[in-house]
């Protein structure tokens, strides 16, 4: 594995972390954008492994990682649905207003649990190569 991919998967391992110390209090809306962050970055690493580029975009990210996720990996649907409902958060966070804007502390902990099992696979497929 490149450094540059390792340092992305070492980011999403740190944006995991925040996301369970956030969760542990209260705060379920930027909980679950961390946790987003993490699977995020995680995609990163394995883009950048495969074909030596970042994609500038979150739907970038989103849209290549499915590429490579079905023809280079064969996984299955799961970690691309993952990311991209994960996304929601995100923007939840970042620029929702008003009532629709909140985020369940359940739905938050359901997205940490989610990135830890996408960090998971990709880590682990990234590690295999080395």
């Amino acid at each position: 594995m490149t450094p540059e991919a390792a340092a992305y998967l070492a980011k999403g391992r740190d944006d995991l972390d925040e996301a369970r110390k956030i969760a542990l209090i209260g705060l379920a809306k930027t909980a679950a954008r961390s946790a987003y962050y993490a699977a995020f970055h995680a995609a990163e690493a394995l883009i950048l492994e495969r074909t030596g580029k970042i994609a500038k975009t979150h739907s970038g990210v989103r849209s290549e990682f499915a590429r490579l996720a079905k023809d280079e990996l064969g996984l299955d649907r799961t970690l691309t649905t993952f990311l991209a409902e994960a996304y929601k958060y995100k923007e939840i966070s970042d620029y929702g207003v008003g009532p629709e804007a909140t985020v369940e502390m359940g739905a938050a902990k359901g997205v940490i649990e989610g990135g830890q099992r996408f960090m998971d696979i990709v880590a682990a497929i990234l590690e295999d190569e080395t």
